[in-house]
């Protein structure tokens, strides 16, 4: 039965994913808990997505669909050349030849991809919902007739600064510019679209600022965690001095290196300190090379490619989280080990005080990307039980209070509504996505549930 929030709307909805890696980013943890929820609130979704294809889960009225590329990036070959007989179409030959000049394929022609596949099931979708790709395809989706819109978590251009400014030589910058050459297409394409959703009012300012879309067009709608798994569970023992953290190792903007770092100083005071980091290591990359000078071999450990609910058993098992990014969108790594009643250290880059809250209640802040700064907070909290309990507790109820599936489930939904009542008024939503020609837009209802 149809939730009473859905109002009696049946919507069928497209939800793009141009990649869904369900243990690495959080594009894939978006996908697969947002179409569970607008499944439970009655609607029906089929997830289009790329490699690596997201893990849904097995709700009624969820589908994946996929839009299969060459894939280029996989492991344990990333940048590989195919196969002659792997090439189907001149789409195939764009995204290998964007590769073969350095550059990032996939937002582009995952979005081609997934306009053909639409452009033969005009009447099957009341609205179109990509999420983070922002390829020129969105584009032609709208001139079918499909109200479409984007999550944006932040403008990747955030990214390409911090790693100019990590970029130690002038060909690395010009590689890192040339890499990012995509996001050149993304403010085109965010700047034409009648709606942003996003997750923090930091990466909506962001968005203003890097993608020039104007405040009104932009909503935001913070995404959660789901309370029922990552949950506490006191029978589960505390490790002595572990820390952990979720972060990609040679991404400066996860703030890995600072943390080594000040693991090297916390241990000076805490001797069992250590740190279990929920990502891959990069052999020979920046932070395995500060592991190695800083002598932390035996007090750093990655593990990746784990559960939800083994991710679960690691926080539950750490004395602190730690989220030390030098910027985040929203931080799914924070609500999660919140979530789990975590004592939290974090730093103030991006939204992340939007999600941990305030210093001393929910989490202890520190300024990003100081090591020292890092390091006193966690060796207060590692010695101290007390605080480590009450930052805990007040971090689980922020998250119930917060930052839930469902909650953002129902704000989507709602946007969803409000996109296809102004596609019906075609001139008016063009007004919106700033284009001044009128054209026909679907004007097609929404099927109303029997409930």
């Amino acid at each position: 039965m149809a939730d009473e929030v859905s109002r009696g709307e049946t919507l069928r909805i497209a939800l793009l994913a141009y990649k869904g890696n369900p243990f690495c980013g959080g594009q894939g943890v978006y996908v697969r808990h947002l179409s569970r929820e607008l499944a439970r609130l009655g609607h029906s979704v089929e997830v289009l997505a790329g490699q690596p294809y997201p893990v849904l889960d097995p709700e009624p009225g969820v589908t994946l669909t996929e839009i299969s590329s060459l894939d280029l990036y996989r492991q344990p070959d990333p940048f590989r050349t195919p196969k002659r007989g792997e090439y189907r179409d001149w789409v195939d030959l764009l995204e290998v030849g964007t590769m073969w000049t350095a550059g990032f394929p996939e937002p582009l022609t995952f979005s081609l991809r997934a306009l053909r596949h639409l452009s033969a099931r005009r009447g099957d979708f009341d609205v179109v919902h990509d999420n983070q790709c922002l390829g020129y395809g969105l584009l032609g989706m709208q001139r079918l007739g499909f109200p479409t819109l984007a999550t944006v978590h932040h403008p990747i251009q955030v990214d390409r600064e911090l790693e100019l400014a990590a970029a130690a030589t002038r060909g690395k910058r010009a590689s890192v510019r040339r890499w990012y050459a995509f996001t050149a297409m993304q403010t085109r394409v965010a700047r034409r679209l009648p709606e942003i959703i996003t997750v923090s009012s930091s990466s909506a300012a962001e968005i203003s600022q890097y993608l020039r879309v104007p405040q009104r067009r932009i909503s935001t709608i913070p995404i959660g965690a789901d309370t029922d798994a990552f949950a506490p569970d006191p029978s589960v023992p505390k490790i002595p001095g572990r820390i952990v953290t979720t972060a990609s190792a040679d991404v400066p903007l996860k703030g890995l290196l600072p943390l080594v770092e000040a693991l090297a100083k916390v241990r000076v005071e805490v001797a069992d300190a250590h740190l279990v980091v929920v990502g891959k290591a990069k052999e020979d990359g920046v932070v395995a090379r500060a592991v190695e000078r800083l002598g932390l071999g035996g007090a750093v450990r990655f593990v990746h490619g784990i559960s939800d609910a083994e991710l679960v058993g690691l926080i539950r098992s750490a004395e602190v989280a730690c989220v030390p990014s030098l910027y985040e969108g929203f931080s799914l790594p924070a609500v999660e080990a919140m979530s789990c009643g975590a004592a939290l250290v974090s730093t103030t880059g991006g939204a992340i005080p939007e999600v941990a809250g305030r210093d001393g209640e929910t989490t202890l802040a520190v300024p990003p990307g100081d090591p020292s700064a890092l390091a006193a907070a966690l060796v207060r909290v590692l010695a101290d039980a007390d605080l480590r309990a009450r930052l805990g507790a007040a971090a689980r109820e922020r998250v119930l209070e917060k930052f839930t599936w469902r909650a953002a489930a129902v704000a989507t939904a709602e946007r969803y509504r409000a996109l296809i009542d102004a596609a019906r008024d075609p001139v008016d939503w063009d007004r919106q996505a700033g284009d001044r020609r009128p054209r026909t837009g679907s004007t097609r209802q929404p099927r109303r549930a029997g409930v």
